[in-house]
């Protein structure tokens, strides 16, 4: 039997699997994360008809050895991990890549990986996969806190959780005081605070325009409850002959806010401070002629919140958007790198799980550690070009129709051989 038939055969099924690469590849042109494959081949053994000479000085020359091909056979199939391209979707609950890294699945129970970030909330807030699988990061504390050292676990992003009040203990106020004010004059800022049960209590800061001491600009500020009752004060508040401020910040004690009527909860020992500003501030509160523009411009407290929004920033970290204004970690994505990512081998879903070539799995933050930031609202798309695609498919199908030819013509041959009987 001829051997160019069997090289033949096996130019038939490497082909035959190059169509196969090449199919798949086309079919997935639309799959978020999907990556491509490419096809090597290597050439079979080789059969020696005569073996190589050495040269002879004076003599004779060196010969070359005489082989004959076997065929040819399928190598690998390697995944091509280049960078597909984004698409913005809205949702807060897909991302993308940019970069090397795969998003940590828990699948059944067994750990896989993914470049696909469709994810979606189940019906008790976890984050989740098309199929159910769970995202796998660090879920923040109460508090927000997030500890990265810590092991992965399963993302929750409860909708309605709450965040607790938190106590005023900073009133800014900003703005300018008008020096060329007459004695006696008032101005009036007024603002909410919040106690430790979240409660809203209105305070009013009046500075009044006292009489002038040599080159200073003299005021006084005391603060009122909404019935009109005084919680502290008068406390002295100077600017020198540029309109800077030279006295110390103001303070509300605790004692004087537990007078307060009508309200229930406790303040913080350290009382509440009237945040004035720094010389270098741009929103400090001055004391230079004819402006009057004094206001209350913020207090760091806040009332009970719960959970309307959330977002993902490039190191993965979920933010939670609540109710009260406040912003708060919720929890942090992780990522996973490999020493090979092609490698990897391929578990269907748009998974991947770790192989005996792929390394170990190094898990940490986006962003650092060689891996890819993220981006939210965004999907990473397939990176199959379908005009290489295209090119390669009609490369296999004349490979394959030349390996057939080759079957063909040795089998005209070995017709001709038997006819040699007759």
């Amino acid at each position: 039997m001829l051997r160019s038939m069997f090289a033949g055969v096996s130019g038939l099924r490497s082909h035959q699997a190059f169509m196969d690469v090449v199919g798949n590849n086309i079919a997935n042109v639309n799959t978020t994360g999907f990556k491509t494959s490419t096809v090597l081949f290597q050439d079979l053994l080789s059969q020696t008809l005569r073996g190589g000479g050495a040269p002879l000085e004076g003599l004779q020359g060196g010969t070359n050895p005489s082989q004959v091909g076997l065929g040819v056979r399928l190598t690998g199939i390697q995944l091509n991990m280049a960078q597909g391209a984004s698409q913005l979707t809205g949702r807060s609950t897909d991302f993308a890549i940019q970069g090397d890294g795969f998003f940590v699945i828990d699948q059944g129970g067994t750990r896989a990986y993914t470049r696909a970030g469709s994810f979606s909330l189940d019906g008790i807030g976890q984050l989740v996969t098309a199929n159910g699988g769970f995202v796998l990061g660090w879920q923040a504390d109460v508090n927000g806190n997030v500890d990265t050292n810590a092991g992965i676990g399963v993302l929750r992003i409860p909708v309605g959780q709450i965040i607790a009040p938190v106590t005023t203990t900073e009133i800014a106020i900003g703005g300018n005081l008008p020096a060329d004010a007459t004695t006696g004059t008032n101005i009036n800022v007024s603002i909410n605070v919040y106690n430790s049960l979240g409660m809203a209590v209105p305070l009013r800061a009046e500075f009044r325009k006292i009489a002038n001491v040599g080159t200073d600009v003299n005021w006084e500020v005391r603060v009122y409850d909404s019935a009109n009752n005084v919680v502290s004060g008068p406390t002295a508040v100077t600017f020198d002959s540029t309109g800077a401020l030279t006295t110390a910040f103001p303070t509300i004690t605790q004692a004087q806010l537990d007078t307060i009527a009508g309200t229930t909860g406790t303040w913080d020992a350290a009382g509440i401070t009237l945040d004035l500003g720094a010389p270098t501030d741009a929103d400090r509160l001055t004391g230079a002629a004819q402006l009057n523009s004094a206001t209350a411009l913020s207090q760091n407290g806040s009332a009970i919140g719960s959970l309307v929004s959330f977002s993902v920033g490039q190191d993965g970290l979920i933010t939670g958007v609540f109710s009260n204004g406040r912003n708060q970690a919720l929890g942090q994505i992780a990522l996973a790198t490999f020493a090979n990512p092609t490698g990897l081998e391929k578990a269907g879903d748009s998974l991947y799980r770790s192989s005996i070539n792929s390394g170990e799995p190094q898990i940490g933050i986006a962003g650092q550690g060689g891996r890819g930031t993220l981006a939210g609202g965004t999907l990473e798309m397939s990176n199959v070009d379908l005009a290489a695609e295209f090119t390669n498919m009609i490369v296999a199908q004349r490979g394959f129709q030349a390996n057939a030819r080759t079957i063909t013509a040795s089998d005209e041959i070995l017709q001709d051989l038997v006819n040699l009987k007759r």
